[in-house]
């Protein structure tokens, strides 16, 4: 059995994707030879399709292009590309900046949700995910469920407990979304105005958000990927010092189609004493804290919980004092330190005056004030459910890391399961995912994490300043939001105003919305793109 599904083309079809994609059969592919703004469209259109990248291609797209000029290229056979300058100053000179000017398009498609997370960790790249919001689970993939099969565990006498369990879990997912559809078509009639099609959506959207906890994080996804070459240069040292073997081979896969197309940026990924001495940094480190770890803080018990739980770590007592200084500083010709000691003198009042004048008049979420309101910073330490995690890890503009996925924390079960009947098999599907953990972790430490449903609980840090406070904040508490993130960034807002006491900051986070639950999340927004499609 072969860990990665081929996709077949007709003879036609190939002859226009060989124009366009650095191979028709792999998971990791790059797009060439398109202009910028197709290819923004396509990994647009990805994120909310179950279509592979080359099939959205050629069903969407194809039709509205002038590809006259396009007949005689190959890109499966690699770019010819002058070198020479490339080599001399980027690889003998070491000068990094030259690759940050080359970027690439790559469609990574297969992966696991596990690997998904390796991908979306660099700070200076652009993603697109597949989602599970839009996209049911349902749907096979060459006739088989779509989840990572590991070759290690596949192997060994677990695995035909992990494909029987695995397969088990989709099942009960298939079964639950189709009685939550009739749960919530039920429950929220369509509204006179709103088109089958806005209704359908909306409806679907809150059906596949209730029970996407019961997919294991083996569930595979598709992502878009930009970057620049340091950017994938970076990424590539990462995933070959990972633990997980799925990174380690995929890793692979995008060295072998990234140098098609940028190859002297990635000249010293696999140097031995350049990029394969630098993995080896980082796993030689992972290994010894995670030794030292476990040494300091033996396993136990954890209390298991079922709503996420934020608590604020960090902050700094004085931020709004600092927060006014570094708003007035590029207005006055004065030092810091003098500017700082007389807005200390300030009352409280004429401080919020410097805040609001700086603030202005927001109009929406979108209106961000300035680089001041960077100096202020909090740390966050939230526990909430993977799905949750998933959304708010994909925030690059702060620090985050997070512990191993594991069934320790507990799960959150949606209330509305319960109500639709659906709560005896979601229990089921969570005990079914926690007892396939624990049957993997003692021989596949880094592979036991596959089984662990989406609805089970992961801890993890979030350290952010201020001013992408606030952008996390307003829209992940949208209303349009998932419940799990929109609860989380909810609690960060409170613990802003209430714990740190900075109220002023928390003001000027005018869209932060503690609105109570919506009956459909998805409903307004599917109005308003129904609106922007009809005015077209």
């Amino acid at each position: 059995m072969t860990v990665y599904v081929s996709e077949e083309f007709t003879p036609a079809e190939a002859d226009i994707l060989r124009r366009y994609f650095t191979n028709l059969d792999g998971p990791v592919f790059a797009l060439v030879n398109l202009p910028e703004v197709v290819k923004g469209a396509l990994f647009a259109r990805y994120s909310r399709s179950p279509k592979s990248l080359r099939r959205l291609f050629l069903d969407e797209f194809v039709g509205d292009l002038d590809m006259a000029g396009d007949v005689t290229f190959d890109a499966t056979v690699g770019l010819r590309r002058a070198e020479e300058l490339y080599d001399r100053v980027f690889y003998e000179y070491g000068d990094d900046s030259v690759a940050q000017l080359g970027g690439v398009h790559l469609a990574c498609e297969q992966a696991s949700n596990l690997l998904t997370k390796v991908l979306e960790w660099g700070r200076l790249m652009s993603y697109l995910e597949q989602s599970t919001r839009y996209i049911s689970y349902d749907t096979r993939l060459g006739g088989r469920y779509r989840y990572y099969r590991d070759p290690e565990v596949l192997g060994s006498p677990l695995g035909l407990r992990y494909i029987a369990d695995l397969d088990r879990m989709f099942d009960a997912y298939a079964e639950m979304a189709a009685v939550m559809l009739d749960h919530f078509r039920e429950r929220y009639p369509k509204q006179p105005g709103d088109s089958d099609f806005v209704h359908r959506q909306a409806v679907k959207a809150k059906a596949l958000d209730t029970v996407r906890g019961a997919l294991p994080a083996a569930a595979l996804s598709n992502v878009g990927i930009y970057g620049t070459g340091q950017a994938y240069e970076a990424l590539l040292l990462r995933m070959r010092a990972h633990p997980l073997p799925e990174a380690r081979t995929y890793a692979d896969l995008m060295l072998t189609e990234l140098r098609k197309v940028i190859p002297s940026f990635l000249t010293r990924v696999d140097v031995a004493d350049r990029g394969v001495a630098t993995s080896a940094y980082m796993a030689t480190n992972r290994a010894a804290m995670e030794e030292i770890a476990a040494r300091l803080f033996p396993s136990q018990e954890a209390e298991p919980g079922t709503e996420p739980h934020v608590e604020l770590v960090d902050f700094d007592p004085d931020a709004e004092v600092h927060l006014v200084t570094a708003m007035l500083y590029p207005y006055t010709d004065r030092s810091e330190a003098e500017i700082e000691a007389r807005v200390r003198e300030m009352t409280v009042d004429e401080r919020l005056a410097v805040v609001r004048a700086y603030v202005g008049d927001r109009r929406n979420r979108r209106h961000r004030p300035g680089r001041a309101f960077e100096r202020p910073s909090y740390r966050f330490d939230v526990l909430a459910d993977y799905g949750a995690f998933r959304d708010l890890q994909r925030h690059r503009m702060l620090t985050i890391e997070w512990q191993p996925l594991s069934p320790r924390h507990g799960y959150t079960r949606p209330q509305a399961v319960v109500d639709a009947g659906c709560g005896d098999l979601f229990d089921e599907t969570m005990a079914r995912s926690r007892d396939l953990y624990e049957a993997l972790a003692e021989r596949f430490p880094a592979q036991a994490p596959y089984a662990v449903a989406l609805a089970y609980r992961v801890r993890f840090v979030m350290q952010m300043n201020a001013r992408e406070a606030m952008h996390v904040i307003e829209l992940r508490s949208s209303p349009q939001g998932h419940p799990a993130y929109r609860s989380v960034a909810q609690q960060m807002h409170r613990l802003i105003a209430e714990k740190a006491g900075h109220r002023a900051i928390a003001e000027a986070m005018r869209f932060a919305d503690h609105s109570p639950e919506p009956e459909l999340e998805r409903l307004p927004a599917e109005r308003r793109a129904e609106q922007r499609r009809l005015s077209r």
